[in-house]
């Protein structure tokens, strides 16, 4: 029986039976899974077949001769809660969200009712089906309906409205809808201790399961720090372009706070007066206070160490950042990239989105799976990986890298980052990657120039960094070099990137990548550092190539050496 066959045994319909991969749709989730999405990776070589859904996360194997069909569990179906016919409301409920500012009216309005001795709160879905039932008892005591899809509190009322209040709990959506703000939502699991931006994070699992038709979102989370965590990771997740905050007043904690001490006009007032983040426009010294004021008192994001102590001493990763790493080409820019992703996907759990067409997806893997094994792929090398190591090394992978793939067309910039804001929404990624800047669509508008082609290329993906607070990495090659005596090249400066002088003008961070053929080494030259002593300073490390571990090891480091006269100030 062939391929085609026996996939179709479990359901699956593919376009091709040419080895390699290819999405299609998945018959364990689809429907009711969005009809249009093709979520089934389907991987095919001379073994058999091998699935992963990347929505139900159904896995499977076909095979012949020797490959063996792998068991795997079916991830289990969402399960509903059982609603009463006739809901159980007393005067003694009534009376506990009385004393809360609440009215029966608001009360009714959402549905709310006792069961026991707890109070029930229904979540309901797209479809205003009650799909999960949030427990608390007077003395706060929380539960959940078991094994039920997560979605937001009065999603219902919220779902289609231009503007929307993301709040921490139930009884501050139950205040806000008592002043008229019926827009407010809230996540079922609570605030976290603290923001961690990963795309794993079961707690926000009910903003994939609820789409948004809001351009317009509003932070009002606890005066706490779980409810400033909760705050960042909202804003990670939106952009600032789009997200307002409230000033909730010294003396409270929450919406029902402000309720209680203030009234209901002052919690009018200060939705009424959220205050946009400054991510565009004109605004006062005193809309800063608050961040500055954090400055001082060293409260704010530090940058994180690559791993290599050579390296770390001259260049550090700051989120919200543009950098830009040239070389020669076949210096190995790509590959020292890679590995420094591989780095901090290890030591700080980030996640990133590669746009990287000059080599196949799969090729790309094969090349991380080798540097994250420290072992060889290919038949007959010396100490090769295990199929076991490889398959632990994919899954590893699968949950720190996502590749942004064109198939008929050359992106612009607008379509990657388009794809890339979707992956920080939707996965918490961390950073992006352009490799290298000359795949990207250079279609320019009516009489622009190269140059401000690339101004504008370079301030698109800067603000996207400082919107979605996440490094940008493009690889940008350099113009064509003149051969020195001996016939090599000397390391590109950061003027001598192709194009224009905006890269070294605009970057945040630039990285040079030269390989000395000589010596068998690979330098790592910071050509700039905007914020010299916070995240880096000039200098170089040296490298050398392991050819039985497939990854480069330090060598050693010079820094602090004379500045040619060239490279300026910075």
């Amino acid at each position: 029986m062939n391929i085609e066959s026996k996939l179709a045994e479990n359901g699956i319909k593919i376009k091709t039976t040419k080895y390699g991969n290819q999405k299609t749709k998945c018959p364990q989730c689809q429907p009711p899974h969005d009809s249009h999405d093709t979520p089934l990776s389907v991987s095919i070589n001379d073994e058999g077949a091998v699935w992963l859904c990347h929505h139900c996360e159904w896995k499977g194997g076909t095979g012949t001769n020797s490959y063996t069909q792998k068991n795997y569990v079916k991830k289990p179906l969402y399960v509903r809660p059982s609603t009463p016919n006739e809901p159980n409301k007393t005067e003694s409920m009534y009376s506990f969200f009385a004393k809360r500012g609440i009215h029966k009216e608001t009360v009714d309005a959402l549905d709310l009712y006792v069961e026991g001795s707890w109070l029930a709160f229904p979540y309901l879905n797209e479809n205003n089906e009650v799909v999960n039932i949030k427990y608390r008892t007077r003395d706060k005591k929380f539960k959940q309906s078991p094994n039920a899809e997560r979605t937001l509190f009065n999603y219902q009322n919220a779902k289609d409205t231009d503007s929307i209040i993301f709040v921490e709990g139930e009884m501050d959506v139950l205040s806000l809808y008592e002043v008229g703000f019926t827009n407010a939502v809230s996540l079922p699991d609570g605030a976290p201790k603290e923001a961690k931006f990963k795309k794993d994070d079961a707690r926000f699992k009910a903003l994939e399961n609820c789409p948004l038709k809001a351009t317009n979102i509003i932070i009002f989370t606890d005066n706490d720090q779980a409810g400033k965590s909760l705050h960042d990771e909202l804003l990670h997740r939106f952009g600032k372009d789009v997200c307002w905050y409230v000033q909730i007043p010294n003396d409270c904690k929450d919406a029902n706070d402000v309720l209680l001490k203030h009234g209901t006009e002052k919690l009018k007032q200060i939705i009424d007066q959220a205050v946009p983040y400054p991510v565009d426009g004109l605004y006062t010294a005193n809309q800063y206070s608050g961040s500055v004021i954090d400055l001082y008192n060293g409260n704010y994001v530090k940058p994180v160490e690559v791993g290599y102590p050579s390296l770390d001493e001259i260049y550090k990763i700051m989120k919200g950042t543009f950098h830009c790493i040239t070389g020669v080409p076949n210096h190995g820019k790509s590959y020292f990239l890679d590995q420094m992703l591989i780095k901090l996907a290890q030591s700080q759990q980030w996640s990133f989105a590669l746009f990287s067409p000059e080599h196949s997806t799969s090729m790309h893997i094969r090349r991380m799976v080798q540097m994250y094994n420290e072992k060889p792929f290919d038949i007959g090398e010396e100490n090769r990986m295990t199929k076991y190591e490889l398959e632990q090394a994919m899954e590893w992978l699968h949950n720190h890298f996502y590749f942004i793939e064109t198939q008929d067309t050359v992106p612009n910039i607008d379509y990657i980052l388009e794809i890339a804001k979707a992956s920080v929404l939707k996965y918490g990624i961390n950073g992006i990657v352009i490799d290298p800047y000359n795949e990207v669509s250079a279609v320019r508008q009516g009489n622009q120039r190269e140059d401000e082609h690339i101004r504008d290329f370079i301030s698109k993906c800067k603000r996207f960094a400082r919107v979605h607070d996440i490094v940008v990495w493009v690889v940008a090659h350099p113009t064509k070099l003149q051969k020195n005596n001996d016939g090599g090249y000397s390391a590109p400066s950061s003027y001598d990137i192709s194009g224009a002088s905006h890269w070294s003008n605009q970057s945040d961070c630039i990285l040079t990548i030269h390989r000395d053929f000589d010596e068998n080494t690979t330098q790592v030259l910071t050509r700039k550092i905007r914020e010299q002593d916070l995240y880096g300073k000039i200098g170089s490390a040296t490298f050398k190539f392991d050819t039985r571990s497939r990854v480069f090891k330090e060598y050693r480091i010079t820094t602090d050496f004379e500045i040619p006269q060239e490279w300026g100030n910075t």
